[in-house]
């Protein structure tokens, strides 16, 4: 079977095995760590091989028979081990999936936002340490740190290992589709490093992401935080140019963009607007999907954009989200209006400073816009966002000069 055919069935088999370890086994640092090396052990035969009868009780049984191991060589865990090491290494158990108790424990409260992102990708989402750690551009110990940290601290609240109750669920909820949320943007955009994408990371967000919308296909947010994961990244093709370098929206060629996501996402949007009130992820998307059913830039409805980031903006008091106001403000009102805007905004990284240089740019400012393209390419870590900034600035001061020569 090739490797990466393998690749894939391990990480949609992942958080089958580990949730069956980990209830069984009630540990879940250790259950985790045996569902690793059961991972590895199958990635190096399954190929060559040939894969089993069945795969998931395979790696369920090689899991368990490292956790007899590893309790049976502990003298203080001996009683636990007497009673679990008579029991014969399950075959095969019943064919439930705790994708979602695990997506739950991952994303638990007490975790930081960067700790819960990466105990879900490893617990979750099948990914190793070092393809973690390689995602977020950290040495691979201290990714290994952080994971460990966070299964410290899962361990120390003694969660149990089911959903939580009804009462806590919307809260916990909550940060599960943040942190898919989060796991997206990284992929759609790298806070760093030499490409742009990252979609290994936004790619294993949408997977998660449609886990959650079939277990939960009445919840109107998950819904939405799908619709939007999938009209963004229908943008991805043509995001980029032949060599990498970023291509803004204005510019894309929408023949290169996804129709089959957007169809989707439009669909899935649509239908999560009717349920009540929407929320933060359902105006997202909507916003999304009114870009990408603009057959042409000159198409889009920036007044219907403009009204949605007001809610949102109402809904969330984000930075972010009225820094897109501006902009969609300058697309309705014209430039000075937007930078009315920005003016009162305190954000911080390198989007406040591109923003006004674009809109600097519309206005024919073009002093004060190649500054803050140039204030905006040193802020950023992202490679091709800083040739794209530096690009810019260099295009306006070869024009001014061309400009004074004419004149």
């Amino acid at each position: 079977m090739p490797g990466d055919r393998v690749e894939d069935l391990l990480r949609t088999l992942a958080p089958q095995v580990l949730g069956v370890v980990a209830r069984r086994f009630r540990d879940f640092d250790a259950a985790d760590d045996a569902v690793q090396e059961a991972l590895l052990a199958a990635a190096r035969h399954w190929p060559s091989d040939g894969l089993p009868d069945n795969p998931r009780g395979w790696l369920i049984q090689a899991a368990v028979h490292r956790l007899t191991d590893h309790f049976r060589s502990e003298q203080a865990r001996r009683r636990r081990e007497e009673t679990l090491a008579h029991e014969p290494p399950p075959a095969d158990v019943p064919n439930t999936d705790d994708t979602l108790v695990l997506l739950f424990l991952c994303c638990h409260p007490a975790l930081t936002p960067a700790s819960a992102i990466a105990l879900t990708l490893r617990a979750v989402g099948g990914l190793t340490t070092a393809e973690i750690a390689g995602a977020f551009l950290v040495p691979e110990a201290t990714m290994a740190q952080r994971i460990s940290r966070a299964k410290a601290r899962i361990k120390a609240s003694d969660v149990p290992f089911r959903l939580p109750e009804a009462g806590e669920r919307e809260a916990r909820l909550q940060a599960v589709r943040h942190v898919l949320y989060l796991v997206f943007n990284e992929g759609y955009t790298s806070s760093a490093g030499a490409s742009l994408h990252r979609t290994e990371l936004s790619g294993e967000a949408i997977r998660l992401t449609r886990l959650l919308h079939e277990t939960l296909p009445d919840d109107g947010e998950v819904t939405g935080l799908l619709a939007l994961m999938l009209l963004t990244d229908a943008r991805r093709p043509a995001r980029t140019g032949p060599s990498g370098e970023l291509v803004p929206l204005a510019e894309q060629d929408r023949a290169k963009w996804n129709r089959a996501q957007i169809r989707e996402g439009v669909a899935l949007v649509t239908e999560a607007l009717k349920r009540g009130d929407a929320g933060e992820y359902r105006l997202q998307a909507a916003i999304a999907a009114a870009h990408g059913i603009a057959p042409r830039v000159e198409d889009t409805d920036w007044t219907q954009i403009l009204r949605t980031y007001r809610l949102l903006e109402r809904m969330t008091d984000n930075p972010v989200v009225s820094l897109n106001r501006a902009i969609a403000t300058a697309m309705v009102h014209g430039p000075a209006a937007g930078l009315e805007l920005l003016a009162t905004l305190e954000l911080g990284g390198h989007r406040l400073d591109a923003a006004r240089a674009h809109l600097l740019e519309l206005a024919g400012d073009t002093a004060a816009a190649i500054r803050h393209y140039d204030a905006a390419a040193a802020r950023t870590a992202n490679t091709p966002e800083q040739r794209y900034l530096m690009t810019r600035a260099a295009r306006l001061r070869a024009s001014s000069r061309i400009d004074l020569r004419g004149s």
